[in-house]
């Protein structure tokens, strides 16, 4: 964990005491709702559908236990009891009155915790491995890199009013879990062959109306020069960015219009200007950030210890064992995924008292710290092996032991039309519905690893484009449809799925994803070819013809 000071502490109560001013003045009257939408959107609050919507930041995916009690607090006293974990490790409160807001954001600023820059045309949080310190597979912790890119983003004078919103991602890990590849900006932390620290950039990624993976433009550039070169990228696209048309003015269209070469070429020369200045990185600045770090002091154990070893003769304990347990980089650990699918509930969401509870084991098991991945599932770093019988059992107690991780019923879903002013389509119940076909636990390990993304309307909050199989609800004369897609993938082989058939209707879709699924097991080369593998090896032709057939 990152240990903040009184300076961050004074800032965010000098920021709440702002909105508090700014709410006021809205409900008396004093500002109309058109000019209280830039200010509240400075503070993470949308106007949804049927309520105000409180968006809060979880900096690289990181929480300690205070902070996450303090969030179902605030679930509890000022929501509906729950709060909705996003695909860009951020949590939503839907349901909070506007006089009560500032309340809500000054409990949660009192743990260091707050809605700066998760909305409106600037950087915003920046997003890694929910694995971040734990996966052996690391060069370094990406999440020091990503605090350094938040000091420096956070309102950052020359880049609040970009042209679009702007979304950075790192991963340090040769399995990317945190797809960089469709973000704007996308940083692979590794070492050259000379052993020194650097990061591959990609820029361009993104999904939304017109989805793109994201170009390659730098190889390696040392650990250094990361601010100088990030500062050459947002400059030039702040300048040559569009402005005229906001579904022209990611910095995605600009990459591909003017391409990716040419692109290199301008930042190049915007670099050459600044990356000996101010924003060159010493040893001694970043030694400063990696030293305000705390890690856990392990104790030194034995992998599969006793206590381990019989409570994997219980079946049930053995198959969430398998499912939702990971290796650590220090023997006697683990990393442990929580899943927030339970089936019929929806995708993401976490009630008050399991948040409370989640807190609690933290600060029992894994040194008080808990993480939120971009697949909206929680996860306890670190954990040893022994304490992993009794985690799992209060898991399990709390409904929070579902071994789903990964499967079928595993499903990433935005709030859609039940919350959304912008969906076209509901997104929460097509997920329910999926996950009910697939509640046999022994069917979805059947079938294997298998994402399934969906997104209530284009802006693909679901990431549809890059689910196994994606699904977009798409409006036709007053009803709800649903565009298919095969073959998406977030991870470092990142790439768009293919357009399956035609669009169907609401009622259609669970059976048609269960026929695509039964395709799948139909012509796989075996039990150890995945669904994304399949779809590669044969296209989508031979699934579009028995799915059609069949509706």
């Amino acid at each position: 964990m990152y240990a903040y000071d009184e300076f961050d502490r004074a800032f965010l109560a000098e920021r709440v005491a702002e909105f508090r001013d700014q709410v006021g003045r809205r409900l008396s009257g004093a500002l109309s709702e058109d000019e209280f939408k830039p200010l509240r959107l400075m503070n993470g609050v949308y106007l949804q559908l049927h309520a105000y919507m409180l968006r809060i930041a979880i900096p690289y995916g990181t929480l300690n236990a205070a902070q996450l009690r303090r969030m179902a607090h605030v679930a509890r006293v000022y929501d509906r009891g729950y709060g909705h974990f996003t695909t860009r490790q951020n949590i939503q409160f839907n349901w909070i009155k506007l006089d009560e807001l500032p309340e809500a954001m000054a409990a949660l600023a009192e743990v260091g915790v707050h809605g700066i820059q998760t909305s409106g045309n600037c950087i915003r949080n920046v997003t890694t491995d929910q694995w971040a310190a734990a996966t052996p597979e690391e060069c370094d912790d990406p999440r020091i890199w990503a605090e350094i890119l938040r000091q420096y983003s956070t309102l950052h004078p020359e880049f609040t009013y970009l042209p679009r919103k702007f979304k950075i991602a790192i991963t340090a890990a040769g399995h990317d879990r945190a797809a960089i590849k469709v973000h704007d900006v996308g940083l692979r932390l590794h070492r050259n062959e000379a052993g020194e620290l650097g990061f591959e950039v990609l820029v361009g990624g993104g999904l939304g109306r017109t989805p793109f993976v994201g170009k390659s433009i730098r190889p390696f550039l040392p650990a250094r020069e990361l601010l100088s070169y990030i500062e050459a990228i947002m400059r030039v696209y702040n300048q040559y960015g569009r402005r005229d048309n906001i579904y022209k003015a990611r910095i995605k269209i600009l990459v591909h219009e003017i391409g990716a070469e040419e692109f290199s070429k301008a930042v190049e020369a915007e670099w050459a200007a600044i990356r000996d200045g101010a924003l060159h990185l010493t040893d001694e600045a970043i030694a400063d950030i990696r030293d305000r770090f705390i890690y856990p002091a392990f104790e030194t154990l034995e992998n599969e210890p006793a206590e381990l070893v019989e409570a994997l003769k219980d079946p049930r304990f053995a198959t969430w064992h398998r499912n939702s347990v990971h290796t650590h980089k220090v023997p006697g650990h683990a990393i442990v995924t929580i899943s927030l699918k339970p089936v019929g509930a929806p995708p993401g969401d976490a009630t008050a008292d399991q948040m409370d509870v989640v807190a609690d084991l933290a600060e029992h098991y894994a040194f008080s710290e808990i993480r939120v991945g971009h697949e909206q599932n929680l996860c306890l770093p670190h954990v040893a092996q022994r304490d992993l019988p009794a985690l799992w059992a209060a898991l399990d107690a709390a409904g929070l032991a579902t071994p789903n991780v990964n499967l079928v019923n595993d499903i990433i879903a935005c709030p859609g039309l039940d919350y959304c002013a912008l969906a076209n389509a509901r997104a929460i119940p097509v997920a329910q519905e999926i996950a009910k076909r697939f509640a046999d636990l022994d069917r979805a390990r059947g079938v294997g690893r298998l994402h399934i993304n969906i997104s209530g309307c284009i802006n693909a909050c679901g990431h549809h484009h890059v689910g196994h199989i994606g699904i977009l609800g798409v409006e036709k004369n007053g009803q709800e449809f649903y565009q298919i897609t095969l073959g998406g993938r977030a991870d470092e082989h990142a790439q768009l799925g293919t357009l399956l058939g035609p669009a169907v209707s609401y009622e259609q879709v669970p059976g048609l994803v269960e026929d695509v699924v039964d395709t799948y097991m139909e012509l796989r080369a075996g039990p150890q070819e995945l669904f994304i593998d399949t779809v590669a090896r044969l296209g989508v032709e031979p699934f579009k013809e028995r799915v059609y057939a069949a509706h």
